[in-house]
């Protein structure tokens, strides 16, 4: 695949788990990559820097200045853009009465409204070409919500979601393909104390969630089932696919939590049909 022909993708939180895997993935691959971190020294350490085929920036995802300029750096050194990867974020752990405003707020400004300002700065370009793939990584998170102690987390990663799925349909008449990708636990840093905000104001009183945070910390972290790097070949082989899904969920674990909530939601809607139904207007049948 020469340098000219081989796609150029944007990847944001390229210099740690998810995101790493993928970049090196695409490298490997011959893929051109555009890739974001909050510290440029951590990405060339891990990826090395600028050539043909890569792009280190360092970005501030929540300074829309920041990100523009980082997608017209990658449009004038790569020349093209082809795939977006809104994948940065962090998980902020604590109830929503231990969460401060100022906590919530900054999970909702990195893992939500930064998405936001790389899509203001990507679609531009996409919507031109009338062509490109939108990945927004969410979580299982996403879309399963009971986890004691995540709330404000699967908060940003439910909106990141219902964003997503919007964007499906203001995409696809443009010619840009949209997946919303939902992991489950995979075996990178994400579990550990510089990826995951704790609450300033805990309170005992909440023991589940409490034991949620020593089984995340000290059961699952370093045991999760998920291998990163297939989970970078699994977005490579969907950018490849001529029908790429819209809701892709990754591991084994985020399968049988999704399949599990389809149940229940179809067991609650069986149960409460009737009440549901007769809310309508009865001109309305």
């Amino acid at each position: 695949m020469s340098t000219k022909t081989s796609p150029v993708w944007f990847v944001t939180g390229a210099s740690q788990g998810l995101g790493l895997s993928l970049a090196r993935e695409l490298l490997a691959a011959g893929h051109r990559v555009a890739a974001t971190s909050r510290s440029l020294g951590d990405l060339t350490r891990e990826l090395g820097g600028a050539t043909d085929h890569l792009l280190p920036l360092q970005v501030d995802l929540v300074n829309e200045a920041s990100v523009a300029a980082a997608v017209q750096a990658a449009l004038r050194q790569l020349g093209d853009l082809h795939v977006v990867v809104n994948n940065a974020g962090y998980g902020q752990f604590g109830t929503a009465e231990e969460v401060t405003d100022t906590e919530a707020r900054r999970n909702f400004d990195v893992n939500v409204f930064g998405a936001l300002n790389v899509l203001r700065a990507t679609l531009p370009h996409l919507r031109e070409r009338r062509a490109g793939h939108v990945f927004n990584i969410s979580s299982v998170g996403g879309y399963v919500g009971g986890f004691s102690g995540w709330g404000v987390y699967c908060a940003t990663k439910f909106a990141l979601a219902g964003l997503t799925e919007s964007l499906h349909a203001d995409l696809t008449p443009f010619g840009i393909r949209t997946t919303l990708v939902y992991p489950g636990y995979f075996r990178t840093a994400f579990l550990s104390q510089g990826s995951m905000g704790q609450p300033s104001q805990p309170i005992a009183a909440y023991a589940a969630a409490r034991a949620s945070h020593a089984q995340h910390t000290e059961q699952i972290a370093g045991h999760q089932l998920g291998d990163p790097a297939k989970a970078a070949r699994a977005l490579i082989a969907v950018y490849g696919q001529a029908a790429p899904p819209l809701h892709l969920f990754l591991g084994s674990d985020a399968v049988a939590m999704a399949e599990r909530k389809i149940a229940e939601v179809q067991a609650d809607l069986a149960a409460a049909r009737a009440l549901s139904i007769g809310t309508d207007y009865q001109d309305a049948r």
